[in-house]
């Protein structure tokens, strides 16, 4: 069975690292676990590390996260569905919101659970995802200022998820401007301006960070240490945190090109003929016991350079390597470092087996 690997050490340093930098600019953060997908194995792992504030788009996942510390904060990172409203408040202590409707919703089972569920207020900037556009954002806060067992932590905003749209410090200033423009329309002080994720992490390097963004969402920039801009890793951080194993199961020279009528494959593909000059090449190839239900090959990159990925079906991977200077055999295994949706897709299977090193 193919098997991911997550790297204690890496992610420690990986943590002490942004832990620093935020401990540095007096920002409060936490960690965003939806990657993990509710792996109690890696969950422990985060937990150990001395985190005190978990996010996550799960409510499932931040019920075990209270099950294994109950101290710790939890956030429901988007606006909560209306037949989930009764397990946001039992295991989110803060949720991302942007209707009345569902904060009226939370009010009420929050009197009902005799709890004070705190929200923060998703704003829209550009991205086209979820938010309270910027010139409904007064009339918004002013409903629900007043609703009982209802907290208000603070704005939000989220960029980069949906349309690509960078959090340049323009876009950082302007969440700012909302904040200061409720705190002297309502005269109230708003604990947290929650403008960060990973991809903001290169602003704070280069000191591009307006004062009042005091809060960062961190998950990308943790396990890959990625910096979102350029592309590269960041100085200092680890992008191997997570590493997938998959083992050979056969290994013979084959035709590079396919004989016989061909239609769509398993995933909707045609092989194409159009740059195929030579049909008598073969190439040294080797089938992995992975396949398309477990991950996407655009996520995967072997550790050994020398091989090639060919594609996959639904429960094997082919790579060629024909010009790999290692001389593999059946059994052995073939590393993959992996990008992030990658190890989404692996996490989230329940076929792959999660260890630690």
């Amino acid at each position: 069975m193919a098997f991911i690997k997550l790297y204690r050490k890496k992610l420690k340093e990986n943590y002490n690292f942004l832990n620093s930098l935020f401990e540095s600019k007096n920002i409060e953060w936490g960690v965003v676990s939806k990657l993990l997908c509710g792996n109690k194995l890696y969950l422990k792992e985060i937990i150990s590390l001395g985190v005190k504030e978990i996010h996550d788009s799960r409510i499932s996942n931040l019920k075990k996260i209270k099950h294994l510390d109950s101290t710790i904060q939890t956030v429901y990172i988007k606006p909560p569905a209306k037949r989930s409203i009764s397990n946001v408040v039992k295991y989110a202590d803060v949720s991302f919101n942007t209707e009345i409707y569902t904060i009226q919703m939370l009010s009420d089972e929050a009197k009902k659970q005799d709890k004070t569920h705190k929200v923060i207020i998703m704003i829209e900037m550009g991205d086209l995802r979820e938010g309270v556009m910027g010139e409904d954002l007064i009339e918004f806060y002013g409903r629900i200022i007043s609703m009982p067992n209802i907290s208000i932590s603070g704005i939000g905003t989220n960029l980069n998820c949906l349309s690509g749209v960078m959090p340049t410090q323009d876009k950082l200033i302007q969440l700012s401007l909302y904040k200061q423009l409720i705190e002297a329309k309502f005269n109230i002080t708003i604990p947290w301006v929650s403008g960060g994720t990973s991809v903001a992490v290169p602003l704070l390097l280069k000191n591009a960070r307006p004062m009042a963004v005091n809060h960062f969402r961190i998950g990308e920039a943790l396990f890959f240490g990625k910096d979102l801009f350029t592309g590269e890793t960041m100085k200092g951080m680890h992008n191997d945190v997570f590493k997938l194993f998959a083992e050979i199961i056969e290994i013979t020279e084959k035709p590079d090109t396919p004989t016989g009528e061909l239609g769509e494959n398993v995933a909707g593909n045609t092989f194409s003929m159009q740059d195929t000059k030579d049909f008598s090449r073969t190439s040294l190839r080797a089938i992995l016991d992975i396949g398309l239900l477990d991950m996407q090959p655009q996520y995967l990159e072997p550790v050994d350079k020398e091989i090639t990925i060919v594609d996959a079906s639904s429960d094997m991977l082919v790579l060629d390597i024909s010009n790999s200077s290692q001389k593999y055999k059946i059994g052995d295994l073939i590393s993959f470092n992996i990008k992030y949706m990658g190890a989404l897709y692996l996490l989230s299977s329940n076929y792959i087996e999660k260890n630690i090193e």
